[in-house]
């Protein structure tokens, strides 16, 4: 059996907030190594769906796969180690921090922070 290309695949999610149906049955496959972009109008539910794949919501139905697994997130570091990254439209840096500290900080749970600091900067540096 061929390997599936496929890293993460979305099938039939939906979400609801009370009588608001932010997610409805959406489907969705992205293939390891393509970037892709989600547009919408305000309120299309982007940000609902990115939230459910980086275990900040829980969707009411649907199913999940990352790399051909099933997939259910309940918080970010179980993303964070499936290799789901997010970042958010709003900012969280903090301010005292450098570029470089924030970017480590926003890697809990990655790789990134599990390598000493100093392993951390060279790498960053290089990249």
């Amino acid at each position: 059996m061929a390997k599936s290309n496929i890293a993460i695949e979305l099938t039939d999610v939906d979400k609801h907030f009370g009588a608001v149906h932010a997610n409805d049955k959406v489907s969705l496959s992205v293939k390891t190594g393509t970037i892709h972009g989600i547009v919408g109008e305000n309120g299309a539910g982007k940000s609902t769906l990115m939230s459910i794949l980086y275990g900040f919501y829980q969707s009411d139905s649907g199913q999940i796969k990352v790399f051909d697994k099933e997939f259910r997130a309940t918080s970010s570091k179980q993303s964070i180690e499936a290799g789901i990254g997010m970042v958010h439209q709003h900012f969280m840096f903090v301010e005292n921090f450098t570029v470089l500290e924030n970017v480590i900080l926003g890697s809990e749970g990655g790789a990134l922070i599990s390598e000493s600091l100093d392993k951390a900067r060279i790498e960053l540096t290089r990249l």
